[in-house]
């Protein structure tokens, strides 16, 4: 069909091939449409699932197009049946789009079910039927930008071809395979450099400013138990966004004593960010240098922590321990970035396991030079990109017991982590990938953390040396991320689901990649206990681990009110 004779400008040529569309990749991108409407980690509003609904129809088209030629190429051509009458294909044509956006209508009315399912599972209300149909304009509107915009690139590779064939003489297939090289090549540089580049710098100039400002309610603390203070080597204004949150909240000496009902010590923080010194060496000798002054090499507990890309730490996770050990405790984080966990993940992982490396080793020497009676008992933690930093210091297990780490507590790790990766690749036969279990759990062990009493369980046996626990959520998209979702099945998705993954959810290829890359922007933004977000389950996880001596489950309900009590004056988790 084209656009009445009197219409045919040029232009008006050219925008109306925009949107004309081949019906076999319409009814390819209705059945991915359908299949992205299926549930996948965590819960998505019609706005979102419109969004991935769009670009999986985008992309099964695309699919439909190549099938389509392939088909009509080497399979119907030469044949006295094809092409039939013209009525037929007209007939068919009708028939598949009547049918694509008949399946489609009918796909959200189970979507939204399947969405209240899982919103459900994480004590939050679904969406409604009605409201959830809006979908299907969201996704027509996303998936008709992407068709476009491959139309263009496809146009670009066939007036390079006419160019080429004019000026060299080349066969025109020759030729638009050259052309299509030359738009690959230049697509790839544009969006490696000038585009890739340009984000990180954009991002780097959006985010550096956040880093200047100080949370309101937050004042330079006096303590010289504190980084920060008159008294510090690294100074209050260079200390970043979350490192003035970290060292300037969290529970002082009288607060302990109101929690515990004994004597308590100021707890020491420890923090140096990337305006403290010039140089990652530089920073890693103020650390030293406020280590020694605040003396956190006498106390019971010396916490290491490599942070996230803004040089976030969990303050559940820091004033829990803090008051486990009623301010017996020496907390130390380095910030080596401006930009976002998510934004650092996929610019410069390197760097933050580079940092987390640097920092464990500057403090570890320095540890490792005291008499061993005088060591404190030296405990890693991080979370999420932290998390990933810390594995990267240690080639494999036995490394973390050689450096004579007491305890080590790792929370949502990216399924890129290093260490968590190789453990769970070579976990125990029998054992799931959402629970896995290596070597009977010797020294590591794994728990999905949905509530106290499952890390509680996974921590009873008898677990002697060094205890290394990672604390993951079946539903958490941090950790089940991959680009191998794009074409292989994983394990967790052939297993019985974990604790709060839903049963429906399905293993689609390419489908399933970009609903839960979808689920990764939402991570954090789901109730503690599910998604990215493990709320007080750290607490849990600190006395699965390196509990003091005497400790009682009471007591850690009576530390994990006084959590409740602090989430105003810490600020937010995330």
């Amino acid at each position: 069909m084209r656009p009445p004779a009197h219409t045919r400008h040029p232009l008006l040529v050219w925008a109306w091939g925009l949107i004309r569309l081949d019906f076999v990749g319409v009814g390819f991108g209705a059945l991915f449409f359908c299949l992205s409407l299926t549930p996948s980690l965590l819960p998505r509003d019609w706005l979102f699932q419109g969004l991935i609904g769009g670009t999986n129809a985008a992309i099964g088209y695309a699919i439909g197009v190549l099938v389509g030629k392939a088909v009509r190429r080497f399979v119907l051509r030469g044949r006295r049946w094809w092409p039939p009458p013209q009525r037929i294909l007209t007939a068919l044509k009708v028939a598949t789009v009547a049918t694509a956006i008949g399946a489609s209508l009918l796909m959200l009315i189970p979507a939204a079910g399947w969405q209240r399912q899982v919103s459900a599972l994480m004590g939050i209300e679904g969406p409604e039927t009605p409201a959830y149909l809006r979908t299907l304009m969201v996704s027509v509107l996303v998936g008709g930008a992407c068709v476009g915009a491959s139309r263009v690139l496809l146009d670009a590779v066939k007036v390079l071809a006419r160019m080429i064939i004019r000026r060299w003489h080349l066969h025109s297939e020759v030729a638009q395979f050259i052309g299509a090289g030359i738009v690959v090549v230049l697509l790839v540089m544009l969006v490696n450099g000038v585009l890739y580049r340009g984000f990180l710098a954009g991002a780097s100039v959006v985010f550096q400013p956040q880093n200047s400002t100080t949370r309101d309610g937050v004042a330079q603390p006096t303590a010289p138990e504190r980084s920060g203070s008159p008294t510090s080597f690294a100074p209050w204004d260079t200390l970043g966004f979350q490192g003035r949150n970290f060292v300037a909240t969290g529970p002082d000496l009288d607060a302990l004593v109101r929690v515990n009902g004994r004597p308590a010590k100021e707890p020491i923080r420890v923090y140096a960010g990337l305006q403290t010194a010039d140089t990652d060496a530089a920073r890693m000798d103020v650390v030293i240098r406020e280590l020694d002054r605040t003396g956190a090499f006498d106390r019971q507990l010396l916490v290491i922590i490599p942070t996230t890309g803004t040089g976030w730490v969990n303050p559940v996770a820091a004033r829990a321990i803090e008051t486990m050990y009623n301010g017996d405790t020496a907390l130390v984080g380095v910030q080596y970035s401006y930009l976002p966990s998510w934004i650092s993940f996929l610019g410069d992982r390197e760097k933050s396991i580079e940092s987390g490396r640097m920092l464990i080793d500057a403090v570890h020497d320095r540890w490792q030079q005291l008499p061993p009676d005088r060591r404190p008992k030296l405990v890693l933690y991080g979370e999420s990109l932290g998390s990933m930093a810390g594995q990267g210091a240690f080639g494999w297990l036995p490394d973390i017991a050689a450096m004579d780490f007491s305890a080590v507590l790792w929370v949502g790790p990216p399924h890129e982590s290093p260490l968590w990766s190789g453990l769970v690749a070579r976990r125990d036969p029998g054992t799931r990938e959402v629970e896995p279990r290596y070597d009977n759990g010797r020294t590591v062990r794994f728990t999905q953390a949905p509530d106290a009493d499952d890390i509680a369980r996974i921590a009873e046996p008898r677990w002697d040396g060094t205890r290394v626990l990672f604390l993951q959520h079946a539903s958490d998209p941090i950790i089940w991320w991959s680009p191998n979702l794009l074409f292989s099945r994983p394990d967790w998705l052939v297993e019985a689901p974990g604790a709060d993954r839903t049963a429906s959810m399905r293993w689609y290829p390419i489908v399933t990649f970009w609903q839960v890359s979808a689920d990764m922007t939402n991570a954090s933004g789901v109730p503690g206990g599910h998604g990215h977000n493990y709320g007080d389950s750290v607490l849990d996880g600190w006395a699965a681990v390196i509990a003091p001596d005497g400790w009682t489950a009471e007591d850690t309900e009576r530390v994990r009110g006084s959590l409740e009590e602090s989430r105003a004056v810490d600020g937010p988790e995330y």
